[in-house]
């Protein structure tokens, strides 16, 4: 996949996926496909079961976004996974508040508080 594709930056800690968001802003129609696709493929083609969602670039997320994000948490929760998520900013954790998404996600305030998690 070309680099200009990628939105995610994943990397393996032991056997937990950390995918890290790269756009500070995800608003656009095709790099919220983009997105999904390369969260699903985690999943589905690499077998990873312990995925954290890494934040920390995230300023805004549109909510065809949120979407993706129910469709990830169903697919891992599928495969008899887990799904974390960390480094959420303020504005984006009212809206998880908001929606009820609170609940639905694991929210750890640090990458090491999400590791942990497992």
């Amino acid at each position: 996949m070309a680099a200009s594709h990628r939105r995610l930056d994943v990397e393996d800690v032991g056997d937990i996926t950390v995918a890290s968001f790269i756009d500070k802003k995800i608003l656009d129609e095709t790099n919220i496909q983009v997105i999904g696709n390369q969260l699903f493929s985690l999943v589905e083609d690499d077998g990873s079961r312990k995925v954290i969602l890494d934040f920390s670039n995230v300023e805004y997320l549109s909510s065809a976004a949120l979407g993706k994000l129910i469709v990830m948490d169903k697919k891992v929760k599928a495969a008899k996974g887990q799904l974390s998520m960390c480094c959420v900013r303020g504005e984006i954790l009212e809206v998880f508040q908001i929606t009820k998404l609170d609940i639905l996600f694991k929210i750890h305030e640090t990458r090491e508080q999400a590791l942990e998690g497992f």
